[in-house]
């Protein structure tokens, strides 16, 4: 069995889409849009196959999103090399976003960094 996609609610549908296809290189579908209830999603796919669905609706609730929380924790991406990892964690630190760590040795032996999305997702970086 493997996992078919993974999905988030966003604010901004659109710089959240330009925001993953520009750093993690994967491919959106046609936007859709069901009229009676307001929902628009894309399905982000990469090179991999695994695929990520944006979605945003006019009722949602946004609320702070504390580091440590139950539920799903990151998104995981990984890179071929370290140096991947630092010159992507490179860029999106001189882009504005919020490096929480790393680059670093993790101590079950992961090279990693954790950023943050534009809506404070937190997203690892590894190889």
């Amino acid at each position: 069995m493997q996992l078919e996609h993974a999905a988030i609610y966003v604010n901004d549908l659109e710089g959240m889409r330009v925001f993953y296809e520009t750093y993690f290189d994967c491919t959106a579908n046609d936007k859709y849009v069901n009229p009676k209830t307001g929902l628009e999603t894309y399905f982000l796919t990469f090179e991999t196959g695994a695929r990520l669905e944006l979605m945003t609706r006019p009722e949602i609730v946004d609320e702070d999103k504390p580091l440590y929380q139950t539920g799903f924790t990151h998104l995981a991406f990984k890179t071929n090399s370290n140096e991947k990892v630092d010159m992507l964690t490179s860029q999106l630190k001189q882009d504005g976003f919020a490096v929480l760590s790393g680059p670093r040795t993790t101590g079950d032996g992961y090279y990693e960094s954790v950023i943050l999305d534009p809506e404070n997702n937190q997203i690892e970086i590894t190889c």
